[in-house]
């Protein structure tokens, strides 16, 4: 083992992504954003530092909390929850810092801030209107998509059928798209938008 390599436990967890947990066990919301996914998160929002990056599905803020970690400077960052608790819970995270707008409501209110140099889709949007989803990405915007249940198989299944809808996100022609194992039960779909 390398010397000063620690284990994914001892990893510092931004101050934010603290307070957004705190917020999530306070309401009881149990579908927060896992380090993995978070981590990377972090990564595409900073590799976008002047970019637009944008979250369907704040929750109690967690990933709002991760992809806040890597922020740059001119960058912006707006999220929207459908639950008004929720949403008001984690617009509190985040009140001292103006590049951060938590909105309430529909998934469709990210429309009027896209095109995305970073798209999380985690609620609304990702089932119900993919081809939107992808519309909503600048060229070279980066889409993250978590929750998928890993499989062995092309084309993937999921319960037994073919899992059509990662199979439209891996194979969108407007998409370089991939897989990716976060943990050995979850997998997420990360892709491009080709110039």
């Amino acid at each position: 083992m390398l010397r000063g390599v620690g284990t994914m436990e001892e990893r510092i967890v931004p101050p934010r992504v603290v307070a957004a947990e705190r917020v999530a066990s306070e309401a009881g919301f149990k579908k927060s954003c896992i380090p993995e996914v978070g981590r990377l998160l972090k990564l595409a929002a900073a590799a976008k530092p002047d970019g637009v990056i944008a979250e369907s599905g704040t929750g109690a803020g967690v990933g709002t909390a991760w992809l806040h970690s890597g922020l740059g400077a001119g960058a912006r960052l707006v999220t929207v929850e459908r639950d008004e608790q929720l949403a008001r819970r984690a617009a509190g995270v985040f009140a001292d810092d103006e590049r951060v707008s938590v909105l309430t409501g529909d998934w469709k209110l990210l429309e009027q801030h896209a095109p995305f140099d970073v798209f999380f889709c985690d609620g609304g949007g990702k089932r119900d209107d993919p081809q939107r989803v992808v519309e909503q990405l600048a060229p070279g915007g980066l889409l993250v998509l978590d929750d998928f249940t890993p499989s062995p198989h092309w084309p993937p299944r999921f319960e037994g059928q073919v899992d059509e809808l990662r199979m439209f996100y891996l194979t969108h022609p407007d998409l370089d798209a991939t897989e990716i194992l976060t943990t050995p039960a979850s997998s997420m779909v990360v892709g491009a938008r080709r110039v």
